[in-house]
């Protein structure tokens, strides 16, 4: 009786482990697809996975599944570990129904999210899934509702991320969208709420699958995706790496790495890299790289209204998340994309402990109608909210222009940064001197025999007056005017002093960002 009982057991057992079956497992691989399983595998340290919930089924005779049961039911879940630190895991299962959820997937999942967040542990979902299962109706529907709540309620207590390797539509894009950073791989993934069937039932419009949803055009177009990746290897480094730089959980500090980067290394090359000419751009990361350890800068929503750079890096060991405008692109001119880019990432470095480095050569906000009727008023305030709100340490460093509502934006002093320093190439002020000078001394301009040379002295003794960091240093909005070469030390001494730093809110339930 006992050995029947385990024969039947290994039966169960190895019918888990083939999901749909050898014919559906093959298909997969014919398309130059991975399994589920096989996935984590390549997520996980090796050995290190185990297995929940492999022996759920759905239980209702009412479907029209033509018999069919599997085990696993299109979602393999558990837990294991990435470089030693213990991760929670789930996959949808393409092989299964075309990774279709059911309610007992959605269960599956949700039961790995309480475990996460009590235990104080990341979530990783991969994505390969055809939807709501439509055989069970209203029931998969609510299935998802369960997984949206949790990501809610996961929010800000352990990391989430998201590796969308196949297809998501209808529900199973919402979930992705509500985790903190999502992996797409290009010519293999695709999400949207509706298809391209539907778009051209609708409105008429011929669109492709990876036009309307593909990992290219969330990667540049609509930022669900952060990161793009290659291929399915690709995204599970990309995923391993992003760990390396976040904490367990929200009442844990991000992991310190050792390095042999000197912390008190200078860089004399750091005194040329601001043009003479404040209309000739150049690349910020130039400057990021050289302070961050070793050169290393693990740059998120890169190919995302790039006018602003965020991404991880460290100073001394310790993580730090850097927001940098990029003269690059739209002269570092900070619009409603960039806003709500650099705003997102703000606030999860402020609910996972990281402190926050801005580097800051603006302009100002974009013009334009298109801005302003797109509601870059609304948008722009996200930044200053969630800069605000932000309660990690806080260092700001002037290397440019810093002019009107952008400078107020980029964590100026009175957003509480904790501390601001300024090259001597910053320029502080409402209006940089060209502008400021034709609002101000029009009619001096409109009535002299030579307007141009009036403009540049008037240009001048406005440089020396307002736009210059020693003004703003002399008001204590800048605690010091360094030297560029010195960057890397004046940063790194910052963080160390800052790292017993504590700020409290007022008690409330929660503050009303303008969504």
């Amino acid at each position: 009786m006992h050995s029947e009982k385990l024969d039947e057991h290994s039966r169960k057992v190895r019918s888990a482990l083939m999901g749909g079956g050898p014919d559906r497992v093959s298909a997969q691989h014919g398309k130059g697809k991975l399994t589920a399983r096989e996935r984590i595998g390549l997520l996980l340290d090796e050995g290190s996975f185990v297995e929940m919930d492999a022996l759920v089924t759905h239980h209702y005779h009412e479907f029209d599944m033509q018999g069919k049961k599997f085990h696993g039911d299109g979602v393999v879940g558990g837990y294991g570990k990435v470089a030693g630190r213990q991760v929670f895991v789930y996959a949808y299962d393409f092989t299964v129904l075309g990774g279709t959820l059911s309610q007992m997937g959605a269960k599956k999942i949700t039961k790995l999210m309480d475990h996460a967040v009590r235990t104080g542990c990341p979530v990783i979902g991969v994505m390969d899934s055809g939807g709501a299962r439509i055989q069970e109706g209203i029931l998969s529907l609510d299935g998802f509702a369960d997984i949206f709540y949790h990501n809610q309620l996961a929010s800000g207590v352990v990391p989430q991320i998201t590796a969308s390797i196949g297809p998501s539509a209808g529900g199973s894009v919402y979930s992705p969208a509500m985790t903190d950073f999502v992996v797409m791989v290009e010519k293999s993934a695709t999400m949207f709420v509706t298809g391209p069937d539907v778009v051209k039932t609708v409105l008429g419009e011929e669109i492709s699958f990876e036009d309307l949803g593909g990992a290219v055009s969330h990667g540049t177009r609509s930022g669900v995706a952060h990161f793009v990746a290659r291929n399915e290897y690709d995204c599970m480094d990309c995923v391993k790496r992003l760990l390396s730089f976040v904490p367990q959980n929200n009442a844990e500090d991000p992991p310190r790495a050792a390095s042999d980067d000197d912390p008190d290394r200078i860089d004399n090359g750091l005194a040329g890299v601001i043009p003479e000419n404040p209309l000739q751009p150049y690349d910020v990361k130039d400057i990021i790289r050289s302070v961050v350890d070793d050169r290393d800068f693990f740059e998120v929503h890169e190919l995302f209204a790039p006018n602003i750079a965020v991404g991880f890096a460290r100073l001394g060991g310790a993580p730090v998340g850097v927001v940098a405008n990029q003269p690059l692109h739209l002269a570092g001119a900070l619009d409603i994309d960039s806003s709500n880019k650099a705003a997102r990432f703000i606030r999860f470095c402020d609910a996972f402990n990281v402190p926050i480095v801005t580097i800051v050569d603006t302009p100002g906000y974009m013009p334009g109608s298109n801005q302003e009727h797109n509601g870059i008023i609304r948008h722009g305030s996200k930044l200053l909210f969630a800069y605000c709100e932000a309660t990690v340490p806080k260092i700001t460093l002037v290397v440019g222009k810093a002019y009107g509502g952008a400078y107020i934006a980029m964590g100026s002093k009175n957003l509480r940064t904790d501390v601001n320093y300024a090259w001597p190439t910053a320029r502080c002020a409402v209006l940089g001197a060209e502008a400021a000078v034709r609002i101000i001394n029009r009619k001096d301009l409109e009535a002299s025999a030579d307007p141009e040379e009036l403009k540049r002295g008037l240009m001048g003794s406005f440089a020396e007056k307002f736009d210059n960091p020693y003004v703003a240093a002399s008001r204590g909005t800048v605690d010091a005017v360094i030297d560029p070469a010195r960057t890397r030390p004046m940063l790194v001494g910052a963080l160390r002093m800052l790292e017993g730093k504590r700020d409290r809110h007022l008690p409330r339930k929660h503050g009303n960002i303008n969504l």
